[in-house]
C-alpha cells in the first residue's frame, strides 16, 4: 500500500478582531436558520446544488474515506413516487410505530404524514452512508465512523444552503429502504437523509420556537 504523500497546511492567521468579526456574522447568519416545510417550486440552478454538496464533502470522515453519495433529484415523476412511498411508511408511523414520548415533542412542530415539501421543492438531495468499500485486493472492507462522518458532511451542506439564501429540510422517513429500491443504489449504501432544497414559499411559517441558551448545550471546564 502505497503511503501518502503530505503538503504543507494551506494556513494564514487572522487577527483576533478579525476572527471575532466573522464569529459573530456567522453566528448571527446561522441564528436566522430554519427548518420548514414549506418550499416554493421557483427553480434553483443546478450549479448552487453542486456547490452546497462539494462544501459538504470537505468534511473529516474516518481515514479520509469520504463515506457519502449525495443522490439529486430534480424529475417530477421520480419525486413524486419519493413521496408516495414516504407517506406510505410516514402513515405507519404516526398511527403505528409512534410510542407517546416521540409523539408528544412532535405534536407542537406540527408534523404529519403529508409530505408536500418532497414534491414542491425543485431539488431532493438524498444523502446515501456508505458502509462498506471497495479494497485494491478486490475484496469488500469496512468504513470508519461513517455516520458521524456523514452526520458532519449533511451539517457542512445545510449550512451552506442557508448561506447561499436557499432552504432546507432534514426528513428521514423510517424506515427508509425504499429510496434505495427507487433510486437504484447498491446494496453497501443506506440512506440517511432527504433534504429538499429551494426556496420558501411566500407564506410559509415555521413554529415559534427558541433555541437552548449557551449555558443549556455547553459545559467550559477551565
Amino acid at each position: 500500500m502505497s503511503e501518502t504523500a503530505f503538503v504543507p497546511l494551506q494556513w494564514s492567521e487572522a487577527s483576533q478582531e478579525a476572527m471575532l468579526a466573522f464569529g459573530i456574522e456567522n453566528y448571527e447568519i446561522m441564528q436566522l436558520r430554519r427548518t420548514t416545510r414549506h418550499f416554493s417550486n421557483k427553480p434553483v440552478e443546478k450549479k448552487l446544488i453542486e456547490l452546497a454538496i462539494m462544501a459538504g464533502s470537505t468534511a473529516p470522515s474516518g481515514a479520509h474515506l469520504q463515506p457519502w453519495t449525495w443522490v439529486v433529484i430534480s424529475q417530477n415523476d421520480l419525486k413524486i413516487k419519493i413521496r408516495e412511498a414516504a407517506e406510505v411508511e410516514e402513515r405507519k408511523t404516526y398511527t403505528k410505530r409512534m410510542p407517546e414520548a416521540w409523539s408528544e415533542v412532535l405534536n407542537p412542530l406540527g408534523t404529519d404524514a403529508v409530505k408536500t415539501h418532497l414534491t414542491d421543492a425543485p431539488w431532493l438531495v438524498v444523502l446515501f452512508k456508505q458502509k462498506k468499500r471497495l479494497r485494491e485486493n478486490g475484496e469488500w472492507g469496512p468504513t470508519y465512523y461513517a455516520t458521524e462522518s456523514c452526520g458532519i458532511a449533511a451539517g457542512m451542506f445545510i449550512q451552506a444552503v442557508h448561506r447561499m439564501g436557499l432552504v432546507t429540510l432534514t426528513h428521514t422517513p423510517s424506515p427508509m429502504k425504499f429510496l434505495r429500491q427507487i433510486l437504484d443504489r447498491p446494496t453497501h449504501e443506506e440512506a440517511m437523509l432527504v433534504m429538499p432544497v429551494g426556496y420558501p414559499a411566500e407564506d410559509a411559517e415555521v413554529p415559534d420556537l427558541q433555541r437552548k441558551s449557551l449555558d443549556e448545550v455547553a459545559v467550559f471546564i477551565e
